[in-house]
């Protein structure tokens, strides 16, 4: 089944981009926390991202990316009215939705868009739910006003101090646990050193924190090994074990070393194909 592009919007101009996809099928059944894998051509890798939203009554589904190697590179050149060529999904274990109480979401950079439907499952399940939002400047800050639909608190940080507070999204959140004492649980989606400060911060106050390693996937089936993570001392697979786990448990040092594993040929075959389509161009 073709899943042509319905929309396409370009949140930070050559960085990131946001695709609402005709999915029906992954629309009906997805659920906060779930992600899908797409191809754009017969010999590209699989991309695993994580589902930004649904909307079971129009069959779509929204996805958020960054470009940052060949494969992204080739996504964005998509527009709309064009179709992926392969999506399968919704796979991965879907959020835990605890309710009874305050829930805080914390997003950093494309990780917003993806905690953004953790955040509208709690909200659906009857949580007070907090956003705390970060991002290096204004201009990089995502889905602050769709948060804002469902979320009665929207708390924002910037590390220039040109929008909302100057600092860390930490520093916030420990500001709310210091003064709440409703918060039954923590979620953190974002850069790896921003989710191992949120757990390294609420671990203090024995706060159940849910981080997720979406980023850290690849095949997104189990099958090579890619996302191998030590939680509580155990070996798991990000794609099929979570992808969210308890962050006090997670081995964040382990995970930035495997991250780092493979930049330097990302970076390489970005650029090959930068150099390719100039030379197209020319």
């Amino acid at each position: 089944m073709a899943n042509k592009i319905v929309k396409k919007e370009q949140l930070i101009p050559g960085q990131t981009s946001k695709l609402v996809i005709d999915a029906p099928h992954i629309a009906a059944k997805a659920k906060p926390g779930n992600f899908v894998i797409l191809r754009v051509t017969e010999k590209g890798e699989r991309i695993p991202l994580t589902i930004a939203d649904t909307d079971p009554e129009n069959g779509t589904i929204t996805i958020v990316y960054l470009v940052l190697g060949k494969s992204t590179a080739l996504l964005e050149e998509l527009n709309e009215g064009d179709e992926i060529l392969d999506l399968c999904g919704p796979l991965g274990k879907a959020t835990d939705l605890h309710t009874g109480g305050t829930v805080i979401c914390v997003g950093g950079g494309t990780g917003i868009a993806a905690m953004h439907h953790i955040a509208k499952g709690h909200h659906e399940a009857g949580n007070h739910v907090v956003a705390i939002i970060g991002a290096r400047t204004k201009d990089l800050l995502l889905f602050e006003n769709e948060l804002k639909e469902f979320c009665p608190e929207v708390l924002i940080s910037t590390d220039d101090g040109s929008y909302g507070h100057h600092g860390l999204v930490t520093e916030l959140l420990k500001d709310r646990l210091e003064k709440d004492d409703s918060v039954i649980e923590v979620v953190a989606v974002g850069p790896v050193p921003m989710m191992a400060a949120v757990s390294k911060t609420t671990e203090p106050f024995g706060t159940p924190t849910t981080v997720s390693l979406n980023s850290i996937m690849v095949d997104g089936v189990g099958m090579c090994g890619a996302c191998r993570v030590t939680v509580g001392g155990e070996t798991k697979f990000a794609c099929v074990d979570g992808p969210e786990f308890d962050g006090h448990k997670v081995d964040f040092g382990e995970l930035r070393q495997r991250l780092a594993a493979f930049s330097c040929h990302e970076k390489e075959s970005f650029d090959h194909h930068c150099r390719c389509k100039c030379n197209d161009n020319s």
